[in-house]
């Protein structure tokens, strides 16, 4: 029997005289006592009543995934005074003020400094380095807006070599710094390069299972075989980074808040319960999970686990049992090691890239089979939607338009779609809509419904341009659809960076029928570049994109776009067809929806003070796993 010591709630710590008050916990504490706890073989799914759309019942269930404890953190114990105050007299006036002022302006000071910390991001990806998707942008572009905020921050991520060089890490410097990592039967040697670049700490792993073709996580071939060799490695360098590098002219120490992404980096928690703490290494470190798509969890036969690094014990934490519709047949036992799983039970918080994605983690259909044991976390699981990189998505700036414009002047808009029609071979029409699609051909982002609805959609006076690759056969039905359509429909099969920037500014609506989306960022840079989003109502596009009201405040209207449930091409059509007609017959209210699309907060700045909120919750409470 394996039982793995799981602190299930947290003790409210004393406080004393002369603690750092910025130390103590808010109001609301989670109370309960340490015990042993056996992680189930298998998951027992529930069904919750579906009445409700699904829509809908996010919206019942939104205020239980916002950020907790927002109240006011406790009033910080001054010491005794008594009278009035005097401070240093400025010029010739003497400033003065009673206890109670004095109070609030500690308090107003410490909520301005707040507590600085030491963060270190594990991650399989991150902008520009490397990148495959929304979690490189994110951890390219959060680090950074935490630097900004007065952390030290440090990135640590695989030193990926396509062959000899790659151009986006040749400034990262050998730190002249190896160590021997024991997994998988074996001492393996790995060096850390590092760039200084934006306040951050960029450190890269250097092993020769990073220097190969592809990208992060295969070729054209499929995943590579060894993945979860390399992503160990990872995670063990990862533990080791803050002890051993002398970053700056000094190491960051074991108080660290280690924030991992995905399952790639979901060894961490487990490797500061197993290896260290027992020998009094990290004891003050905390964990921070950030679940960026709970599709890819990191599962593997459950003969690999003695080659992850860990002690016996702790075989519990990772096993994982598919249920037997599953398993390829009736004599498979469906035994396996899950690390992502791994994580939820031994991470402090848990974060998701929104609010609605935290909540659909959680119910059987979003759960990816770990929505039971989600919901057992759901205290320390908080949702906080991406920010975009404004400076590099700024139709005011962007070197990848032809015009500029901007929320004040317009102008510069059709100029832009004029210049796409003109680069795609389409008639030079200003008054006739042009939608959009930019992303992976497959099944996650809706593609087939586009498909389906291609018929329907350009029996309408409409153009319609989609930029993206992946599965073989919507790549054929793209080349094949524009040749059949050579007026109104545009394939461009392949990803461009620069053409991408072209299709937001151009378009006049943005499509994305995303069946799950964890935050979504094009609908982000649409509505930044004044392009109107038509989104399916879920996951972070719900929580992004308001729905369009032409009556409310005062006929003035509100909402940046449509959100369309169920997931259903005559739904889709319906919400695509409203889009355009009002987009011909009402300009104005049109306009309104563009300008407050454009005016919305999409920065990093605001994810990022909730982010420092969630580290503060972890640092209040003893480690989870211990």
């Amino acid at each position: 029997m394996d039982v793995l010591h799981v602190s299930c709630g947290a003790v409210a710590a004393s406080s004393s005289a002369g603690a750092n008050p910025l130390d103590r916990a808010p109001r609301r504490r989670r109370t309960g006592s340490g015990r042993d706890v056996m992680f189930p073989l298998s998951v027992n799914r529930w069904r919750d009543d579906l009445s409700l759309t699904w829509c809908t019942a996010q919206r019942r269930n939104e205020a239980s995934y916002a950020l907790e404890d927002k109240e006011d953190p406790e009033t910080v114990e001054a010491e005794e005074l008594t009278g009035r105050i005097e401070l240093p007299s400025v010029g010739s006036t003497e400033v003065t003020m009673s206890e109670d002022e004095y109070e609030d302006v500690i308090e107003e000071d410490q909520a301005q400094i707040g507590i600085r910390l030491n963060i270190v991001f594990v991650t399989a990806e991150a902008a520009p380095y490397s990148k495959t998707g929304g979690l490189g942008d994110v951890c390219g572009s959060l680090p950074i807006a935490l630097a900004d905020r007065g952390h030290r921050v440090m990135v640590v991520s695989p030193r990926y070599l396509h062959g000899v060089s790659d151009v986006n890490i040749a400034r990262a410097a050998d730190v002249g710094s190896k160590i021997k990592i024991s997994c998988f039967g074996g001492e393996h040697e790995v060096a850390f390069f590092q760039e200084y670049r934006a306040g951050v700490d960029w450190v890269f792993v250097d092993h020769p299972s990073y220097r190969r073709a592809g990208n992060p996580y295969g070729d054209k071939y499929g995943a590579y075989g060894d993945n979860q060799f390399r992503f160990t490695l990872l995670c063990h360098a990862a533990c080791e980074a803050p002890l051993v590098l002398p970053l700056g002219g000094f190491t960051y120490g074991e108080k660290c808040l280690f924030l991992v992404n995905d399952w790639h980096a979901a060894l961490v928690p487990v490797l500061l319960s197993a290896k260290y703490r027992p020998y009094g290494v990290y004891k003050d470190a905390r964990s921070i999970l950030a679940i960026h798509n709970l599709a890819h969890q990191g599962v593997e036969p459950d003969t690999t686990f003695p080659n992850l690094g860990l002690p016996s014990e702790w075989y519990g934490a990772l096993e994982w049992v598919y249920p037997t519709w599953s398993r390829a047949h009736a004599l498979d036992p469906g035994k396996a090691v899950n690390i992502l799983k791994a994580a939820i039970v031994t991470a402090d918080r848990i974060v998701t890239v929104s609010q609605g994605y935290a909540w659909e983690i959680t119910t059987p259909e979003g759960g990816n089979g770990l929505d039971e044991l989600l919901r057992t976390r759901k205290r320390v699981l908080n949702g906080i939607t991406n920010g975009i990189d404004v400076d590099d998505w700024d139709p005011a700036s962007d070197k990848h338009i032809p015009f500029h414009y901007s929320v004040a002047d317009l102008s510069g808009k059709v100029k832009c779609k004029m210049a796409l029609q003109k680069e795609l071979g389409l008639s030079i029409r200003p008054d006739c809509p042009l939608i959009g699609f930019i992303g992976r051909l497959d099944m996650q982002k809706g593609t087939d419904l586009i498909m389906s609805a291609m018929p329907d959609l350009l029996q309408d006076d409409i153009q319609f341009v989609m930029l993206g690759s992946g599965d073989p056969g919507t790549e054929q039905w793209m080349k094949a659809s524009e040749s059949a359509h050579r007026d109104k429909f545009r394939g461009w099969v392949g990803f461009n960076v620069s053409v991408s920037h072209r299709i937001t500014a151009g378009c006049d609506i943005l499509l994305m029928p995303s069946r799950f989306e964890p935050c979504g960022l094009n609908q982000l840079y649409a509505m930044r570049y004044g392009t109107v989003p038509v989104v399916h109502c879920t996951g972070g596009l719900r929580d992004t994109v308001e729905n369009f009201n032409p009556y409310a405040d005062e006929g003035r209207g509100e909402g940046t776009g449509w959100t369309f449930s169920p997931l259903s091409k005559d739904s889709m059509l319906r919400a695509v067809k409203v889009a355009t007609r009002t987009y011909r017959d009402h300009s104005v209210s049109w306009e309104g929806i563009m300008k407050r699309g454009m005016a919305k907060d999409l920065t990093w700045d605001s994810a990022a003070a909730q982010y420092e909120q969630v580290a503060q919750w972890a640092l209040v409470d003893p480690p989870y796993a211990r």
